[in-house]
């Protein structure tokens, strides 16, 4: 049974967790916070519980969670065949993981991030094996998301970007080759845009957040509206990412608003805090905010 090594239980860490377990892959879930770790493992088995009673779930619950295990550090990198790296997105941070892993994994394991906007090339000079760094970019939430985006850094070697794709297509996921290292790659540079004219919209007070929601998934067959999308994966990554476009003047990816900062500083997080552009209730139902 192959191995990987998953650094970082935050919605998408656990996301990626929990699918990689359904494909018969044995999981080392690693952080450093513990209750992180122990909120990790309750979503998992709810989520895992939810795919079990809609019949989608090919074996018992309990079985997928005995393929998981969960980490304070990084020593399982010396047995991994894949690691993927899902830290906050601060590229300092990244850098210093990706130091560790170069230093701990064997030679000929893949090293991947799921950084949705840090160029891969930059967190490969971290280490002293940039051709086995690459992008696995899944979207959230990932038990549901099909998209997986397989992102080629500069020195990315041929072999280690196609045992990508294959990796990501071992996960029943669809992959999509991106041959060229930009910041955003492609699907959240077309996002960003979108979701830095809906912000300015919405704070200039021409619209609601609720209607462009309903307006981009009748008029343009969104199945999550902009702001659905933006609670679900945490407005303080957002922040983040936003931050870092700033940083390498993308100017067309991100807004001059200060509503996300806004939000962010009064702790509406999105989902995970159980209030962002909505209100959540304690099941997790999207409502008003109030």
């Amino acid at each position: 049974m192959q191995s990987v090594l998953i650094v970082g239980a935050g919605f998408m860490g656990s996301g990626i967790a929990q699918v990689c377990a359904q494909n018969g892959y044995s999981v080392h879930l690693m952080d450093v916070k513990p209750e992180a770790l122990e909120k990790a493992k309750r979503q998992i088995r709810w989520s895992l519980e939810k795919l079990s009673a809609k019949g989608t779930l090919q074996e018992s619950p309990g079985t997928v969670l005995e393929r998981i295990a969960t980490e304070a550090n990084l020593t399982s990198a010396a047995m991994a065949n894949w690691v993927i790296e899902c830290a906050l997105e601060i590229a300092e941070l990244k850098y210093d993981v990706f130091r560790e892993l170069d230093r701990l994994a064997p030679i000929e394991t893949p090293l991947a991030t799921n950084t949705s906007s840090i160029p891969i090339t930059r967190i490969a000079k971290a280490t002293r094996n940039p051709e086995r760094v690459l992008g696995i970019h899944f979207f959230g939430p990932v038990p549901l998301m099909d998209l997986v985006e397989v992102v080629k850094g500069e020195k990315t070697s041929l072999e280690v970007f196609e045992q990508g794709v294959d990796f990501v297509r071992s996960l029943g996921k669809t992959p999509v080759r991106v041959h060229r290292d930009i910041p955003g790659f492609v699907m959240n540079r077309v996002f960003s845009a979108a979701f830095r004219e809906a912000v300015d919209l919405v704070d200039q007070g021409v619209v609601s957040v609720e209607d462009v929601d309903i307006g981009m998934r009748l008029g343009y067959g969104w199945s999550s509206g902009p702001f659905e999308v933006a609670d679900n994966a945490g407005l303080d990554t957002f922040l983040l990412v936003s931050q870092f476009m700033k940083s390498m003047d993308e100017k067309h990816l991100f807004s001059n608003s200060k509503l996300i900062e806004e939000m962010v500083e009064q702790g509406r997080l999105g989902r995970k805090a159980g209030k962002g552009f909505y209100g959540y209730t304690a099941e997790g139902k999207r409502i008003p905010f109030k």
